[in-house]
């Protein structure tokens, strides 16, 4: 499936998107913040791809003047996330590379997918959590109407190897539905 957005296209992610990812995925300042260390190769990046960001909701973000990977989003349904059992929920989580950072283009990504869980998917509830620190994806979350619902210290975050404070938010359909024309 491909979404698209008036500066976007979200589509899903192949092996030759790999260089792409590197680019971006390698940037000491993209990937710690939301949890996952640096990547230090193409080959890495590739295998990424293969292994992670080959499942059926996770879309490579595409600027429409070339089509290639600037970042991700992505849904994890219940069998992929530890926010929520319910086959009606989902957690979503995205990052962009650094060069893309406040044009606006992380909100208008996730207005997108979230259009596509509710209406697509038929979500009734969208969860996504950010670490302590990371003031850019919470500020994404509050534009795009998610509301905030608790805060965990000591979280686990297993790929760097350490614990952090925890947020986490959530959107309904409806609430969703009532901000849809006002985003």
């Amino acid at each position: 499936m491909i979404l698209e957005t008036k500066r976007l296209i979200l589509r899903h992610w192949k092996e030759s998107d790999a260089k792409d990812l590197y680019k971006y995925a390698s940037d000491p300042d993209v990937g710690p913040i939301a949890g996952w260390p640096p990547h230090k190769s193409i080959d890495e990046s590739s295998y990424i791809i293969r292994t992670m960001l080959c499942r059926a909701e996770n879309y490579a973000i595409c600027m429409k003047s070339d089509n290639k990977a600037i970042g991700s989003i992505y849904l994890k349904l219940n069998d992929q996330t530890d926010m929520t059992n319910q086959d009606d929920e989902c957690e979503l989580g995205y990052w962009l590379g650094k060069p893309f950072w406040g044009h606006g283009l992380m909100p208008e990504a996730a207005k997108k997918i979230l259009q596509h869980a509710f209406e697509n998917l038929a979500m009734k509830k969208v969860w996504c959590g950010y670490y302590d620190g990371n003031k850019k994806s919470k500020r994404v979350q509050e534009k795009i109407g998610f509301k905030y619902q608790w805060t965990t210290k000591e979280v686990d975050v297993p790929l760097m190897n350490e614990k952090r404070t925890g947020h986490v938010s959530c959107i309904t359909k409806k609430e969703w539905e009532a901000n849809k024309n006002n985003n």
